[in-house]
This record gives structure tokens, C-alpha cells and sequence, in this order.
């Protein structure tokens, strides 16, 4: 990990999966205008890097996962999913090729496990894995130019989140009159870990501000855009975070997991699904992740992120049951005190049956 952005000016190191990058610089709030302003950038030095060498590389992930990254072009980019037989998801890649290599970036708990699975399904093919964490560092942005980008084959190491539309091949179960995840214009960059220290030395000259990830945080929570670390868990599907709007080729053929993907997006639907929650901000009390959402006496839920955004103050991403009336005010306790919430619907109740297949009336 890198630790020149923690030895910045006003730097308060963040906890838990977070360790070792910075929280904030001070003021969470004004650092958020500046990600959206394109004027600042975040260390995100604990996530992992792995590469896949060799001419299969791309019809290798492609068998594998569940997006269409063979067709890829140099400095392309993408993000697929691999999944268990039932289609629950295990692993989230975001992949750049640069032509000869495949990048890929991973939440940092995530890298060793997904290099060994990686390794052991090589068999006979043309590929090589290596996990590159030690050499390069990733940095966070949406719109300012990061000193010092790494390059590779002619190709700047620039991994562009495709959520802002959906890609060939997707699906979105979201309905809003606008997706908010227009204004998500966010990118990862990598740094080579030894150029690290000039680029904290280099912000100021370039017209760039330091932000933690509690500023990125709230704007990723603001675009509806799921993580791997805080949003899956051991039954997840990618219909219940609406990733098939970005994750997800829907007629690329046969990957493990893909029939319950089918399955669940023709004539099914997914049990859970995301909601965005606008918290009650009055007692200035912020839920933990992981705390029970509640309708009545029952628990519906769980929060899976939340914080304090510059616009919309205090908001959570939250999986819920599908039957949770999404009219309905939810109620979160934390400690003495519970937070009502209000949703905003992300993936509703009817996601899902899209063959719309006519139910065949019971014989009497």
C-alpha cells in the first residue's frame, strides 16, 4: 500500500477494508464538489492489480465470466462477473486491455483469491496470471488528469466505469426519469507504486486536491453504482443490484452461473432487490453498515453502504426483500435512536419476467 497520500496535509486514515488509504482530508463534503468538479483525486492504493498474458487472454475470461470482453480493442474497458453454479456472485473484475495484457482491477481482499481461481483454470491455454499489486497503485477519479499515469504498450492505464450507460448486451431494471448514474463520469487509474510519492508531491502544481474515499463513497452511493465489497455477500445475484446494467451480456452465450442468470431475468424474480434510503438526519445519527432495515416488527434488510452526501445529506444503499412495499417507510435502529428512511427505488418489486411467458390456467 502506499502511504505518501496518508502523510498529506489533514489526512485521517479510514478503518476496517479501508485501512491504509486516507477517510478524509478534513472535510468530506467540499472534498466531494471537488471529485465532481473534476478537480480532485483518490488513493486507492489497497486495491489489487492482476494481468492475463497471452494471445487466449480474452476468449479465456470470456468463457469464464459473465460480460463479452473477447471483441476488446486496445484501451478498452469493461467490467464482468464471475459467478458460482447458481449464479451468485464471487468475484468483480474490471478489465482494460491494452492489447497484449489484460488488466485487471479488484478490490484488494479480493485479489489473491481470484489470481488462484484464475491459476487453477488455465488448463492448456495460452495464458499467464500474475498479481501486480506490489507494482502498481490504483488512483480514483471523475475527471482530473492524474499525474504520472502508468502506460503499457502505448495504451495509458485508464479503467472507465461503464455504469453510466448500459453497454450492448445489458439489461436495466431501473426506471427513474433519469438515472442518476449520468453524472458518475468515474474512472481508476493506475500509478506505478514508485511514482506514487511524486504524485502527492505533484497535486498542487497540477490544479489538483487530495479526497478520501468517504467523499467517493457518497457519490458512488448517489449513482446507484453496487460494489463488490460492500453490496454482495454469500447469496447475491446480479439482478437484486441491478448489475446487469453494466456486468452483464444477456446473449453471449453459455458461462457458469449463466443459467440462473437466464432463468431469473426471463421468467423469474430476483428475491431481494437495491433501494436507495434518504435518511432522517434529525439526531445526526448515521446507521452502521450491515444494520438491520425494518418494516413494523420485521426486518427486511440490511444497510450495505451509507453516508453523508454534499446535496442529498444522509443516504444508504440498502438489499431489501422484493415484497418490501417500496412505498413504505423504513426504520433503521442504531443504538437508542431509529432513523426512518425513505426509498428510492432502484430495482423494483416487478424486475425480472421480462418473457412476460402467459400462465396456463388450472385444469378443474
Amino acid at each position: 500500500m502506499s502511504t505518501e497520500f496518508l502523510a498529506l496535509e489533514g489526512a485521517v486514515e479510514a478503518s476496517g477494508a479501508d485501512a491504509g488509504i486516507a477517510a478524509h482530508y478534513g472535510n468530506p463534503m467540499v472534498e466531494q464538489r471537488s471529485l465532481v468538479a473534476g478537480t480532485a483525486i483518490v488513493d486507492l492504493s489497497n486495491r489489487g492489480v492482476l494481468t492475463v498474458t497471452g494471445p487466449d487472454r480474452l476468449t479465456w475470461l470470456d468463457s469464464m465470466s459473465s460480460q463479452s470482453v473477447r471483441g476488446m480493442r486496445p484501451g478498452d474497458s469493461a467490467e464482468t462477473l464471475l459467478l458460482g453454479q447458481t449464479g451468485r456472485i464471487e468475484h468483480d473484475i474490471r478489465i482494460l486491455d491494452d492489447g497484449v495484457i489484460a488488466w485487471l482491477l479488484v478490490d484488494g481482499a479480493d485479489a489473491e483469491p481470484l489470481r488462484a481461481w484464475l491459476d487453477s483454470m488455465r488448463f492448456m491455454l495460452r495464458v499467464e496470471v500474475a498479481d501486480r499489486t506490489a507494482d502498481f497503485a490504483t488512483v480514483g477519479t471523475l475527471g482530473a488528469r492524474v499525474p504520472s499515469a502508468a502506460e503499457s504498450n502505448g495504451v495509458v492505464l485508464a479503467w472507465r466505469d461503464p455504469w453510466p450507460a448500459v453497454p450492448r448486451g445489458g439489461h436495466q431494471y431501473a426506471v427513474p426519469e433519469e438515472h442518476p448514474a449520468s453524472a458518475w463520469t468515474y474512472s481508476e487509474v493506475l500509478v506505478e507504486r514508485s511514482a506514487m510519492a511524486s504524485v502527492a508531491d505533484e497535486l498542487v502544481s497540477a490544479g489538483i486536491v487530495p479526497a478520501g474515499v468517504l467523499a467517493l463513497e457518497a457519490l458512488r452511493i448517489a449513482a446507484w453504482r453496487p460494489s463488490f465489497t460492500a453490496e454482495v455477500d454469500e447469496k447475491t445475484i446480479p439482478h437484486e443490484l441491478d448489475w446487469l446494467r453494466s456486468a452483464v451480456h444477456l446473449t453471449k452465450g453459455c458461462y457458469r452461473g449463466q443459467e440462473t442468470v437466464a432463468k431469473v431475468h426471463n421468467l423469474g424474480h430476483p428475491p431481494r432487490r437495491l433501494v436507495m434510503l434518504h435518511l432522517d438526519g434529525s439526531d445526526a445519527v448515521l446507521p452502521l453498515e450491515g444494520g438491520d432495515v425494518v418494516l413494523g416488527d420485521t426486518v427486511v434488510g440490511r444497510i450495505t453502504s451509507v453516508a453523508r452526501h454534499f446535496e442529498l445529506g444522509p443516504v444508504a444503499l440498502a438489499v431489501v426483500k422484493r415484497s418490501t412495499d417500496p412505498d413504505a417507510v423504513l426504520s433503521i435502529p442504531v443504538g437508542d435512536t431509529i432513523v426512518a428512511a425513505a426509498q428510492e427505488v432502484i430495482v423494483p418489486p416487478t424486475a425480472g419476467a421480462v418473457a412476460d411467458v402467459p400462465r396456463i390456467p388450472r385444469l378443474r
